[in-house]
């Protein structure tokens, strides 16, 4: 793409890092602000620059629609497809961005560190970190999404949720442990699963004990 004048790369950077932490576009009046400067004039030629370039898109007519589109992309580069059995061409461009900051940035969210193997069918070993999202009631639960549970007297599992009346299965995903049955109104769930972290390199420290 087109080089930018350092006027145009300070807002543009300025722009990459607000959007990714807010989720949203700033304001003509803040990016004045950010930028010290008195006039909105300067911020529109240079957001008129980004657009010609190819860094930044918006929809006219609409405030605060300005989208990020070139230069810097959020999240893991996805360069193409890998195989397991034979061989495919090597990768050289990104194709496509993996953005897992919601996973990690989504307000609520949090981390559950895995012990044991009951649920290795589903892919969910010993040791990764589950990535849970808060659910107000288990009527917002739909049947066979994976739950981080509190079950009364018993403590807290990582099981598929099934509901029938006022009954809960929790069902493992490893053959060799039953499910756990109990009712509804003794149980507490506590989150939804939403994503699992595994560390591959075994020179990463753990992210910690949860």
């Amino acid at each position: 793409m087109e080089p930018l004048t350092q006027a145009q790369q300070e807002l543009y950077d300025w722009l990459v890092d607000y959007i990714q932490t807010s989720k949203h576009a700033p304001s003509i009046r803040q990016m004045m602000r950010a930028m010290n400067l008195k006039s909105p004039a300067p911020i529109q030629s240079r957001l008129e620059h980004l657009r010609s370039k190819g860094y930044i898109e918006w929809t006219e007519g609409k405030a605060r629609t300005i989208r990020i589109l070139g230069g810097t992309s959020a999240g893991v580069p996805v360069l193409g497809a890998i195989a397991a059995g034979g061989m495919v061409e090597p990768f050289t461009e990104a194709v496509e961005h993996l953005d897992l900051s919601n996973l990690f940035s989504e307000p609520g969210n949090f981390a559950l560190r895995v012990t044991g193997d009951s649920m290795i069918e589903d892919y969910i070993n010993d040791g990764d970190l589950a990535i849970m999202r808060p659910v107000p009631s288990q009527e917002q639960l739909k049947n066979g999404q994976v739950v981080a549970a509190r079950v009364e007297g018993q403590g807290t599992t990582l099981k598929r949720f099934y509901r029938e009346g006022d009954k809960v299965m929790l069902k493992p995903a490893n053959s060799k442990y039953p499910p756990i049955e109990v009712m509804a109104a003794k149980l507490q769930v506590q989150g939804v699963l939403i994503g699992v972290w595994r560390d591959c390199d075994p020179n990463l420290k753990p992210a910690g004990k949860y």
